[in-house]
């Protein structure tokens, strides 16, 4: 079966996020004050092929733990959905 994982990686809650600090800023000098703490990540999409959804859940989250994410700064979450075959 093939599979298709949407991941989401974030900073962790307690690290900066340089990023997502100049983000807000900028928002509140375009007038759009009313946002702020902007945490800015990573969303990665990818297939992968396994038997089923709970091997391809450990390729995924192997991949995530060994190299899409630092997981010392970062936290990951993600879903599989099947795809269809022809």
């Amino acid at each position: 079966m093939k599979f298709k994982a949407e991941i989401d990686i974030m900073p962790h809650d307690n690290l900066l996020d340089p990023q997502g600090k100049a983000v807000s800023a900028t928002m509140t000098n375009l007038g759009l004050k009313e946002i702020a703490n902007v945490r800015i990540g990573k969303h990665i999409q990818l297939e992968v092929e396994a038997s089923d959804e709970a091997s391809a859940s450990a390729m995924v989250d192997k991949a995530c733990k060994k190299l899409l994410c630092n997981v010392i700064m970062e936290r990951y979450s993600f879903h599989l959905h099947a795809l269809e075959t022809a």
